[in-house]
């Protein structure tokens, strides 16, 4: 079922929470991530390919070197971040997406708006956040 969004439209608290209107607005929002994100990584794959790796100083061959692999790590972080949206993606077809993992809880639209692949709630990521930070002070 697809929902048709007028345009401008932003979820409203006023509505009901997960209403037909807010899951299609986060669909589209997650899908035009996911592709402006591949975008990304296939301009960075066409760079490097043809970037002109045979530099006679080896100081500009360094610089480019390090600039490759810095943009490397970024489509890394980038291909996680894409694993992120079809997991929320997958979320969205199955109904569970705007609920929190550990309490079932609304994540609130606010917080999908500024993260819309937030799987946990505001109070349940600081909780997870302490315990990690304890972990690791151990």
């Amino acid at each position: 079922m697809t929902v048709e969004l007028p345009e401008g439209y932003k979820p409203s608290p006023k509505e009901e929470y997960m209403s037909a209107s807010h899951i299609e607005y986060f669909r589209q929002k997650l899908l035009t991530w996911r592709a402006e994100l591949m975008q990304e990584s296939e301009n960075t794959i066409s760079h490097l390919k043809e970037e002109n790796w045979q530099e006679p100083d080896i100081n500009d061959r360094a610089t480019l070197e390090t600039d490759a692999a810095l943009e490397l790590r970024t489509r890394d972080r980038y291909r996680k971040l894409v694993n992120k949206i079809d997991s929320a993606l997958s979320r969205v077809a199955d109904g569970s997406y705007g609920y929190c993992d550990e309490t079932g809880e609304e994540i609130g639209l606010f917080r999908l708006e500024a993260r819309p692949i937030a799987t946990l709630t505001v109070e349940a990521q600081e909780k997870h956040e302490r315990l990690e930070k304890q972990r690791r002070d151990d």
